[in-house]
């Protein structure tokens, strides 16, 4: 096997004036090859006494190309006769290639035939299965679905939702599309436009599709696109980023004659895992373009790479500066040229190792060595997404992170509205609805705040609602509990008066039993609103509003039992009446006590089935939460209520009836008035209450109580208190009589 030989590039007329574009950068995967080669040919340990030889052929991208040189490749001439050896025959091993998925499977058509391992370095889609076919093909790289996923984290990372797709034409980019386009649909990321390119092979149609591209890339300052520094607009450059796959990478040197780059705001691209060799960085910098006399490609790179040409006695002028050959490939920048390793040189790297170890092992003689060596174990890498390790800089190089979306982010307090005709990364902002609010941007909906939250101004934040309920330490609970306190005393003190003038006339007329339960019912009708008052627990929801309702049924059922005391009384000084056996405190402790058990037993009901309970209103109010007692069944406390007021109507009906009848100290018209005011003070207690909301209908019912009863105990009881405290001498037995008739 021969040692390192070139062959030279095919002598056709387009791929010589391709050759006019040379991708530089490519060069360095000849060149781990021929260091590859060089490092096992000099090792003792690999091969002892084999020597490894290489050809290196060049497919332009082109189809036809591919076969040509892979027929070449086989039988090592340059008369194309398959099957046929008719000169001195050097074995071919292995083949590494090529570069692109197409190529790689144009290749394999015919290699396969013949079983020779075929290695290829470049880049495969994810589940691409023609290659299954070939028993005798083998990849060095990982599937691209990797990259694909590295590309969607890197949008996802900067926020870009807004992208325009380049991809070369043929299988390869088709399959590239097919695995990218469902991912960005998945994760919200829509292309502006897919542009397929033609493969640098048409070297006629190049500048063409350059100024295509330029034209759709020159679009994307419409105002709906923001990619890049909006002040930047005006000016020639655009300030984009180009994401390059591991595919174009390549390439990119190809379109820089052609292509101003500075429209670019920088680039990031994705590359193969890669490992720098001991001495590959000195092999580089050992290439002269006088000492490799069979390299068929160097000279054709160092013109092409320095910008020079070397001299040619055909030629009378010279259009560029002559090369010298002492030019430094360490002076080249970066995207021309890399001194490090790249991905692509390290998979070909690895390749030249994997045919020596198993060549290794087929001429082994000895057990012990038929075991593949080692040199090296790779231990699993945690790495970190997106670390910089090295970062390649120009002129323009911001600090802020380029934004690359269809329009402007809907703010907090906003949601997207889709736009009619376009894709659905292009949406409108509207303002989040009553009620609902969104604290992200770009957010597809609003939501609504957990119940014991409201919606803040600006809709973009949940405010904790307030504990409400009607309090001692509030303006309402300091206004009314003193208010029912001081009638208490008043009522008190009525009390005390009737009982120390218990024996006068005033206070014996109209039996004086029942006021004294009338006055000590009024003054539990005062102290009962005080239930009402603070934090409602589970003992004053269930006590508060039976009690007042049978300690006003008491009070109305003594109001009604004195107007009727009088009508009957009246009614039994007919001759031959027979209400006189009714005559007298029978009747009215009778009254007292049979309406009373009625409201007693709805209450007893009611707390036995369905009893008042402490519940917590959450949707009354927006921004409180309402502490309140839920009345547990709304018939039986309707029933309470109603029952009430039908006692308040007949007690004021009798009582119109028996305002003329002659009684002591016209009693009957003073209850009238009593009950006239009780009835309209309840009547409108009842849509006022059902109107409020929270610690107001608290208030409307406290309200109610202290309004009636005062209207009871002012309107029966003050006239009398002003005779027995301010006109003694009215409380004397001829008055009574002097009354009377």
């Amino acid at each position: 096997i021969d040692i390192t030989g070139y062959r030279q590039t095919p002598s056709i007329s387009i791929f010589k004036r391709l050759m006019k574009i040379v991708v530089t950068k490519f060069y360095q995967h000849t060149l781990s090859l021929a260091f590859a080669i060089k490092e096992i040919n000099d090792s003792p340990k690999i091969l002892p006494n084999l020597t490894l030889g290489f050809h290196i052929y060049d497919s332009y991208y082109d189809a036809r190309m591919t076969y040509r040189t892979t027929l070449d490749l086989l039988f090592k001439s340059h008369r194309f006769v398959p099957n046929y050896k008719c000169d001195i025959q050097k074995n071919l091993i292995a083949i590494i290639g090529g570069l692109s998925f197409d190529t790689s499977l144009s290749m394999a058509d015919t290699i396969d035939l013949y079983k020779i391992p075929q290695l290829t370095y470049g880049s495969f889609p994810p589940g691409e299965s023609d290659a299954d076919q070939f028993l005798s093909f083998y990849h060095l790289v990982p599937s691209d679905s990797h990259q694909s996923i590295g590309i969607i984290s890197l949008l996802k990372h900067f926020g870009w939702k807004w992208i325009g797709l380049f991809v070369l034409e043929g299988d390869g980019g088709e399959n590239f599309l097919q695995t990218l386009e469902p991912l960005l649909s998945r994760h919200g990321i829509c292309s502006s436009f897919t542009h397929k390119i033609p493969h640098v092979a048409n070297i006629d149609k190049l500048s063409e599709t350059v100024d295509v591209l330029f034209n759709i890339y020159l679009s994307l300052t419409d105002d709906k696109v923001i990619l890049g520094d909006s002040e930047k607009k005006g000016s020639s450059s655009f300030r984009k980023v180009w994401i390059i796959t591991t595919q174009t990478d390549f390439i990119l040197v190809a379109f820089q004659k052609l292509l101003d780059l500075q429209t670019f705001q920088g680039s990031i691209s994705f590359t193969i895992h890669s490992k720098e060799p001991p001495g590959f960085n000195e092999f580089l910098q050992s290439i002269k373009p006088d000492k490799i006399k069979e390299d068929g490609f160097l000279r054709d790179f160092w013109e092409q790479a320095f910008d020079c040409t070397f001299p040619n006695p055909s030629l009378t002028t010279e259009a560029n500066e002559s090369c010298t050959g002492d030019e430094r490939l360490m002076s080249l920048p970066g995207p021309q040229f890399e001194m490090g390793m790249t991905g692509h040189s390290y998979s070909i790297y690895n390749a030249v190792y994997v045919v020596a170890h198993a060549l290794h092992v087929i001429y082994s003689t000895r057990a012990k060595q038929r075991a593949m060596a080692r040199d090296k174990n790779y231990e699993h890498q945690n790495l970190q997404p997106f670390k910089v390790q090295k970062e390649t800089t120009q002129d323009y190089h911001p600090q802020v992170v380029p934004i690359s979306v269809c329009n402007d982010h809907c703010s907090p307090g906003h949601q997207k509205k889709r736009k009619e005709g376009e894709k659905f990364c292009c949406y409108d902002c509207a303002p989040c609805p009553e009620g609902k609010i969104s604290d992200q941007n770009d957010m597809d909906d609003c939501f609504r705040c957990p119940e014991d939250q409201y919606v803040n101004r600006n809709k973009d934040g949940c405010i904790s609602k307030t504990m409400s309920f009607l309090s001692y330490e509030e303006p309402l609970g300091l206004i009314l509990a003193p208010i029912a306190i001081c009638f208490s005393i008043v009522t008190t003190l009525v009390f005390l008066a009737f009982v120390k003038h218990r024996d006068t006339p005033i206070v014996k007329a109209n039996n004086r039993d029942l006021t004294y339960i009338l006055l000590i019912s009024l003054l539990l009708c005062f102290q009962s609103s005080l239930l009402f008052i603070g934090k409602p627990g589970e003992m004053a929801c269930f006590l508060r509003q039976p009690t007042f309702g049978i300690i006003f049924s008491v009070a109305v059922s003594c109001v009604l039992a004195k107007t009727i005391t009088v009508v009957v009384a009246f009614m039994a000084t007919k001759p031959g009446s027979s209400l006189r056996m009714w005559v007298g405190k029978r009747l009215a402790n009778s009254i007292v006590l049979s309406c009373s058990l009625i409201q007693a037993s709805l209450c007893t009901l009611w707390l036995a089935t369905s009893p008042p309970f402490p519940d917590l209103d959450m949707h009354s109010l927006m921004e409180e939460i309402t502490v309140q007692c839920n009345e547990g069944s709304v018939t039986l406390f309707s029933c309470v209520l109603g029952y009430m007021g039908l006692l308040a109507f007949f007690s004021f009906l009798s009582a119109f009836l028996a305002r003329k009848l002659p009684d002591s100290f016209n009693e009957a018209k003073f209850i009238t008035f009593s009950m006239l005011l009780f009835c309209s003070v309840w009547l409108c207690f009842v849509p006022t209450y059902l109107s409020t909301k929270g610690k107001y209908m608290v208030m409307v019912e406290i309200f109610s109580i202290l309004a009636s009863s005062a209207g009871l105990l002012g309107c029966i009881f003050a006239p009398k208190c002003y005779i027995i405290m301010l006109r003694p001498e009215l409380n004397n037995r001829e008055q009574l009589i002097r009354r009377k008739n």
